[in-house]
């Protein structure tokens, strides 16, 4: 059974300790990551490197996500080939510094295999976070419940804060990597609610 961590320490080292862990670029994913962090506590954190394949080349991309008492910082590192402007292989870091007040939703979703069975861990698990920075609508033509009807009636949608989504799964990244996530979003919600 995972614990959920309720003390008040700093957890920079522990951070660190899983960039160096994941081998990619971590020095310069560190040296985004602290820079944005800006010498404020580190109270929870997960950190998720994601190879995907490109034709016949392999790609990497690593996020970090790392709970301060007052923001939630994202890092994203990327590694390119060589192009026109910088010749030689690169990485770039993008980060972002979100106010925990500005933070408006956490959905967590738990999916389980075999719930019949009795309790089980997660075997993947999505992570969406959302602060108004980049909303998603979802449009369809409206209809109404005549079906001779052919009237131009509009459409209807769905407007949704999509800003930051992560994914993981037990197959793929492990089990603890998913008890990881859940214990992230614990921690942001718990840091977030309202009241």
């Amino acid at each position: 059974m995972r614990s959920t961590r309720t003390d008040d320490r700093d957890r920079i080292l522990e951070l660190r300790e899983a960039i160096d862990r994941t081998g990619y670029y971590p020095e310069v994913v560190a040296d985004g990551v602290v820079s944005a962090i800006a010498g404020e506590q580190v109270v929870s954190f997960f950190v998720h490197h994601e190879p995907t394949f490109e034709r016949d080349e392999v790609r990497r991309h690593q996020s970090v996500i790392v709970l301060t008492p007052s923001r939630l910082v994202l890092a994203h590192t990327d590694e390119h080939a060589g192009d026109d402007l910088l010749p030689e292989p690169y990485t770039s870091t993008s980060t972002e510094a979100v106010r925990l007040s500005a933070v408006k939703s956490v959905v967590v979703t738990r999916m389980t295999a075999n719930p019949t069975g009795g309790p089980t861990p997660p075997a993947e698990a999505v992570m969406t976070i959302g602060w108004g920075g980049v909303s998603r609508l979802d449009l369809e033509p409206a209809g109404c419940s005549d079906p001779e009807c052919d009237a131009d009636h509009g459409y209807t949608g769905v407007m949704a804060s999509d800003d930051f989504s992560l994914r993981v799964s037990a197959a793929a990244d492990g089990l603890d990597a998913v008890a990881g996530l859940l214990s992230f979003a614990e921690s942001l919600s718990a840091r977030t609610h309202s009241g």
